[in-house]
C-alpha cells in the first residue's frame, strides 16, 4: 500500500541558491563522492566529524550508490547537541550518531524538482529490525523536514548522489513528530491536545512504546462530527473523546504485513477491534462500523503509524 496519501506537490525550485544538474554518466569522474564534497565545505565540517566518529564514511564513500543527503550544518549540530545535552559530538553515542545520521539518508537519488510532500523511508532502521524509519517531507512552503528541518541549498551533485543542506538535525521521529508535521493530522492534533483531556497524549505518545497508531485523518473528523451532529470537537466530552482516542492505540510496532484476517486488536482503551484484508485492509470497530486503512507502515521510532479514513468508535 502506498504511503503517500496526501496530495503530491512537486517542488518548483523557489529555493534560495540551486545548483545546475550534471549528466551522471559523464561527469562522475569529474565529482567528488559524498564525503569528499562534505568534506571540502567549511560549513559542513561537524557533518563530517560525525561521519566519521559513527564509522559511515566508506559507506557514503560507495561509488556504487546514487544517495540523497539532507546535509545539517555546523550551526544545525551545535543546536542538536544543545538540545540533547551533549557537551561534543564525542558524547553521543554511537549507535545513536550512527542511526540519526542514517535517518538524514534517502537509498535514491532526488533532485529538488522530484522532491514531493510525503512519506519517504530513511537508511535508518526501527530498532533491531528492518523496518526503514520515515520522514514526512512538506513542499507547500519551501522543504521542511518532520515540521523542524528546512531545506536551505539544493541539488549538490556528487559522484554517488545528490547533497541538499539542511538548517537542523533530523531526529529520530516519535509518533508525535508525524501526527504535528502533516498538516492533514492537524485536527488529530487539536484532539490530542486538548486541555481538558486527564491524559497527556504528546507526552505518553513520546513514550518508548513501541505503540501501533491507527491515525484518523481530518476528513474522517469532519465525517465523524458529521455523524455525531457535532458542529465541532467541543461537542464532545472530555471522557468520551479520551476514551475514543485511546482506543486508536494498540501495544507493539504491528507493521501491516503482520495484519491478519480476523485479527482481534487489543487497545490502550481497553477494548479491542477486528481486522479485515479481503478487498483492502479493513477495520471493524467496537460500534460495528467498517473502516478503510488507507496508508501503512509510518515508521516512527518508538513505533509505527497507519491511517485511516473514519474515527474508530469503542462499543
Amino acid at each position: 500500500m502506498k504511503k503517500l496519501f496526501v496530495p503530491v506537490t512537486v517542488l518548483a525550485l523557489a529555493l534560495g541558491t540551486t545548483f545546475s544538474s550534471c549528466n551522471k554518466d559523464e561527469d562522475d569522474d569529474m565529482q567528488s563522492n559524498i564525503v569528499e564534497l562534505a568534506s571540502a565545505n567549511s560549513n559542513l565540517s561537524s557533518l563530517v566529524a560525525a561521519v566519521q566518529r559513527a564509522g559511515l564514511v566508506e559507506a557514503l564513500s560507495d561509488e556504487s550508490a546514487n544517495y540523497t543527503v539532507f546535509a545539517p550544518t555546523n550551526d544545525a549540530f551545535a543546536a542538536f547537541l544543545t538540545a540533547n545535552s551533549f557537551a561534543t559530538l564525542e558524547d553521543v553515542p554511537v549507535d545513536l550518531l550512527r542511526s540519526v545520521l542514517l535517518n538524514h539518508v534517502l537509498g535514491t537519488e532526488v533532485k529538488a524538482a522530484a522532491v514531493a510532500t510525503g512519506y519517504v523511508n530513511t537508511l535508518a532502521t526501527y530498532g533491531t529490525t528492518t523496518s526503514n524509519i520515515d520522514m514526512f517531507i512538506n513542499t507547500a512552503s519551501g522543504v521542511v523536514i518532520n515540521g523542524s528541518s528546512t531545506v536551505i541549498t539544493t541539488d549538490i551533485d556528487a559522484s554517488n548522489g545528490v547533497v541538499h543542506v539542511v538548517n537542523a538535525v533530523i531526529g529520530i521521529p516519535k509518533i508525535p513528530t508525524f501526527a504535528v508535521a502533516n498538516p492533514d493530522f492537524s485536527i488529530l492534533v487539536q484532539a490530542l491536545t486538548r486541555s481538558d483531556l486527564t491524559t497527556n497524549y504528546a507526552t505518553f505518545l513520546e513514550g518508548a512504546g513501541p505503540f501501533t497508531v491507527f491515525a484518523p485523518t481530518n476528513d474522517a473528523f469532519v465525517a465523524l462530527l458529521d455523524e455525531l451532529n457535532a458542529s465541532s470537537l467541543t461537542d464532545i466530552d472530555a471522557a468520551t473523546l479520551e476514551a475514543v482516542l485511546t482506543y486508536h492505540v494498540a501495544n507493539g510496532n504491528v507493521l501491516a504485513g503482520a495484519l491478519t484476517e480476523g485479527m482481534m486488536v487489543p487497545t490502550a482503551q481497553g477494548g479491542s477491534f477486528t481486522i479485515s484484508l479481503t478487498g483492502g485492509a479493513k477495520i471493524t470497530d467496537g460500534a460495528g462500523r467498517q473502516v478503510n486503512i488507507i496508508a501503512t507502515d509510518i515508521q516512527a521510532g518508538n513505533g509505527v503509524v497507519h491511517a485511516i479514513d473514519r474515527v474508530l468508535l469503542p462499543s
